[in-house]
């Protein structure tokens, strides 16, 4: 992944597109014309990542729409993709949506190769994140369809490959759905919709809490080669999740930039560090991160994230404008919107998840196939200029994140061969690339 010539702020905006609220289909969503691939007929699914949220994917894929099957699968372990089939298999209202002989089940690193030429229609990309810019251009090179899971990169680098695909993907009426799954949230949509209508006037500040415990940790095995221990304990190394906060916090700085109505900021300055997670078994990762973003047209988001045990947890978006203030935390306090009068969102609450895939392979059939990645990749950016600054303590601009040469490929994907260096990173040290 080679970066191009510079690239101002305003360039990448205008030739991503404007971004479109999801699921709100509008002429920069959709292709010029219907898709010659809208029918009835079967459609085949490759899931390329058979870990939990690969197979969560997979069983809502299959439970979208009545006349897909999945066919192939692809891992670079072949536990983790016996695991997902099996756990698949017991799923009664999709088991006979499963098609995957032995000569459909690929392992090794390039798997995902093999999915893709094996006949598929529409391929899920769940592996961790640092191989979603090269798995997503060779789906779109091969015409495919594609699910795309959050992030979709770990660097500056991977954003601008995405970016190029994308529109690709556009020009060739390939679906590209965001697995930045709040978007398909009725209940967020219809909050974000009175927002954009001036529930609130002016916006003036927007915190992002994003409070959690810790997650799981792979400790390391005899005989693993340093490639195989950091696959499996991915988490933790930059270079494959990009930091929690970007692989984690992504979703709820994408919640505010949709707030933003697209505008993303100009600036960021912040701190971060490992206070709990310190051990070698957590790689090079922070475990608290706090930034605070400027937007040009004045308001300021403060966002928080942390992975902690033994502290207080919330995940919640609060807006404050010249009108009232808003809350957007369905799964806790709910979606609230004080100004004048104090409105709740009482309407129906739909499984995010399995909307997404919905909206997938419907588009797919109107031959008019949805787009996300204008903002899976401004979003993707947010998240890795906030991890930019933690680390090195510097302000960044959205310019200097957007051409960072910084690039965390391998030198190569073999099992033998040595992942990038992972020193943990010392704000006032660590360099900006």
């Amino acid at each position: 992944m080679n970066p191009p010539a510079e690239l101002s702020r305003r360039q990448f905006l205008q030739s991503s597109g404007a971004t479109a609220a999801a699921g709100t289909l509008t002429a920069r969503d959709l292709p010029a014309q219907p898709s010659p691939v809208a029918n009835s007929n079967l459609l085949r699914i490759g899931l390329i990542g058979c870990g939990g949220r690969g197979t969560g994917a997979a069983s809502q894929a299959l439970a979208a729409d009545s006349n897909v099957k999945l066919v192939a699968v692809g891992d670079a372990f072949r536990d983790r993709l016996d695991l997902s089939l099996e756990t698949l298999g017991k799923q009664k209202e999709i088991a006979d949506k499963i098609e995957v002989p032995e000569t459909r089940r690929f392992v090794g690193l390039d798997a995902y190769q093999k999915v893709i030429a094996s006949g598929v229609d529409v391929v899920l990309l769940t592996t961790p994140p640092h191989f979603r810019s090269i798995h997503l251009k060779a789906a779109i090179d091969a015409g495919k369809h594609v699910f795309a899971e959050k992030p979709v990169a770990v660097d500056a680098a991977g954003v601008r490959s995405v970016l190029a695909t994308c529109a690709e993907a556009r020009r060739k009426q390939l679906a590209v759905v965001s697995g930045l799954c709040i978007r398909y949230s009725y209940g967020f949509r219809e909050t974000i919709q009175r927002l954009h209508n001036g529930a609130l006037g002016q916006l003036r500040t927007l915190q992002a809490n994003d409070f959690r415990g810790p997650i799981w940790v792979k400790p390391r095995q005899p005989g693993q080669t340093d490639m195989e221990y950091q696959l499996r304990n991915w988490y933790y190394f930059t270079w494959l999740s990009g930091d929690f906060n970007v692989e984690q916090h992504v979703h709820l700085l994408d919640v505010c930039a949709w707030v933003m109505n697209g505008e993303y900021p100009v600036t960021a300055l912040g701190v971060g560090g490992r206070a709990q997670r310190t051990g070698d078994e957590f790689g090079n990762i922070y475990d608290h991160h706090s930034v605070i973003y400027e937007f040009a047209s004045g308001p300021r988001l403060h966002a928080y994230c942390r992975q902690q045990s033994g502290l207080r947890g919330d995940i919640s978006v609060h807006v404050t404008g010249e009108k009232g203030i808003a809350k957007l935390a369905e799964r806790d306090r709910g979606l609230t919107i004080e100004a004048a009068d104090k409105w709740t969102y009482t309407g129906a609450k739909n499984n995010i998840y399995q909307t997404e895939h919905d909206e997938l392979f419907a588009s797919i059939r109107r031959g008019l196939p949805i787009n996300n990645g204008d903002y899976m990749c401004k979003s993707t950016l947010m998240a890795i200029m906030g991890r930019m600054v933690t680390y090195t303590g510097q302000q960044i601009t959205w310019e200097q994140a957007l051409n960072s040469k910084e690039n965390l490929s391998p030198a190569g994907y073999t099992w033998d061969a040595q992942p990038p260096p992972s020193p943990i990173a010392v704000p006032g040290v660590t360099k900006f690339v």
